[in-house]
């Protein structure tokens, strides 16, 4: 269940309560006139089951009380009510499927912001990525996927292609491809220092490395692996049971191969800078591709679903 606290206006609070009246899965619908201060207006709270959640947000956007007053949602952990029990039965499809879409522009904005704190995290994550790659060291390969913040972006990058919202697809395109080329560029000297001091050689780059050669060796299988992990992601995001490891699934694609490129830059391989850069462009447009198959076909579902369980709606109790 999700907790609605409304800020309205008072000449637009019938509309508000009518509406979440009309909204199947509504309830515990509470008004307070004149409770609210800053700004002015009446105070309307309510909970509604997770699946209805976005058509009745986006239908309070309409009302205009995002722009006059205000929306609050929360997540309710726990709700001990035969009257909620009762709204989640009512409301269409099951609530860990549903996709609150509100939610998501959110959360990929603010992940999607090309920052100090981004660049620190994907830069960090590449030098460590450069470690594991040189030494062929699996764990230090997985230290570096848990530091990468790169899904942000791509998640962003996928809600805008599917929300056509052209300024997230801009901002999360300039958080990917800078904050990758500054990563990669930070790299570059990080491995000439190291190898200055005798602890990366150019031998341990191009001797057998089983554990990292993937890295510069893109093919299908590679493919393969970025579509799942893309859909896995984005599963996860619009998910009500987000798993915290689906970022570190993201970035096996991506952080090692822009280290690789960065490593065998430093010692003039073209031959591996190329490679591992095809491996992370190859990756990167499996991820997107598949990100914004899956958020378009949630959306679809979600269509059919209200119109499979188009039914009239008693007032919220």
């Amino acid at each position: 269940m999700l907790h609605l606290r409304l800020i309205t206006p008072a000449d637009r609070t019938d509309d508000v309560v009518e509406l979440i009246g009309r909204t199947v899965g509504a309830t515990h619908l509470v008004v307070l006139p004149g409770a609210a201060r800053n700004p002015e207006g009446d105070v309307v709270m309510c909970d509604v089951a997770r699946e209805a959640g976005d058509e009745l947000i986006r239908g309070l956007r309409g009302t205009g009380i995002d722009r006059t007053g205000s929306i609050a949602v929360e997540d309710i952990d726990l709700s001990l009510s035969k009257r909620a029990d009762e709204a989640e039965a009512e409301a269409p499809g099951e609530g860990v499927d549903a996709v609150l879409w509100e939610h998501l522009e959110e959360a990929t904005h603010e992940e999607s912001t090309l920052s100090v704190t981004y660049v620190a995290f994907i830069t960090i994550a590449t030098m460590i990525a450069a470690c594991g790659v040189v030494l062929d060291n699996a764990v230090l390969i997985v230290g570096a996927m848990a530091v990468g913040p790169e899904f942000g972006p791509l998640a962003g990058l996928c809600t805008a292609i599917v929300q056509r919202g052209h300024r997230l697809a801009l901002r999360s395109l300039t958080a990917l491809l800078v904050g990758f080329a500054i990563a990669m560029a930070v790299t570059v000297l990080f491995s000439l220092f190291m190898d200055g001091v005798g602890l990366f050689s150019e031998a341990q780059l191009e001797g057998p490395r089983p554990n990292t050669g993937f890295v510069y060796a893109p093919d299908w299988f590679s493919f393969v692996v970025a579509v799942l992990a893309g859909t896995a992601g984005v599963l996860s995001l619009t998910s009500a049971k987000s798993g915290a490891l689906v970022g570190v699934a993201i970035s096996v694609t991506t952080v090692p191969a822009a280290a690789n490129a960065a490593v065998a830059l430093s010692y003039g391989d073209m031959a591996q800078t190329w490679g591992s850069t095809k491996q992370l462009l190859f990756n990167l447009l499996g991820i997107v591709l598949a990100g914004t198959l899956t958020l378009m076909a949630q959306k679809w579902f979600w269509a059919m679903q209200r119109k499979r369980r188009a039914v009239t709606p008693e007032p919220a109790r």
